[in-house]
């Protein structure tokens, strides 16, 4: 059976990004980007601070409501419809509760053949890069590192902590069937 998805999980500032950019590249035939980041971003800024919908916190934590847990199940099915109806998909995301965070994806994307991947990144690199791009709250690429892979089960891994974007790609690529 043909690949349908692939599952990048990693930390923040982990190179998904950079990795997913390089797949569409490398990949022979068209692949959409699904990003958490992105989902995150079209929320309306009444969801964007505690309560319901998602906080940042000075230290890097991420705190979720209620109300962002239900948008996000129902962007979840969005992107596996997507899949079923003949897009490839390139999931981006950040497993915070670890196999409880894996969960939903694999009963969202049931019946399609999914490739998890993990990206993993040693913490003071993804925490440099959390300070290059001064777009995060400082400590979160070191407080996920690891974290976000605990207990979660992967086909493939990456780290991207000596390996470029490309490399990694360039790396996935051959399981993609």
């Amino acid at each position: 059976m043909t690949t349908q998805v692939i599952v990048l999980n990693g930390g923040s500032s982990a190179g998904k990004s950079g990795i997913v950019r390089c797949l569409q590249a490398e990949l022979p035939t068209p692949w959409l980007a699904a990003a958490i980041d992105t989902f995150v971003d079209s929320l309306p800024a009444s969801l964007k601070s505690a309560g319901e919908g998602i906080e940042f916190a000075a230290d890097g934590g991420v705190v979720v409501g209620e109300e962002f847990r239900r948008l996000e199940a129902a962007w979840r099915e969005g992107v596996a419809a997507t899949a079923r109806a003949g897009a490839n998909i390139i999931i981006d995301d950040v497993f915070l509760g670890g196999p409880a965070s894996q969960e939903p994806w694999r009963k969202a994307l049931t019946g399609l053949n999914v490739l998890w991947v993990g990206v993993r990144c040693a913490s003071e690199v993804a925490e440099a890069r959390e300070i290059a791009r001064g777009d995060r709250p400082r400590g979160m690429a070191a407080a996920q590192a690891e974290k976000v892979h605990e207990g979660v089960s992967y086909d493939l891994e990456v780290d991207t902590t000596h390996m470029e974007s490309l490399a990694c790609a360039r790396t996935i690529t051959p399981h993609v069937t």
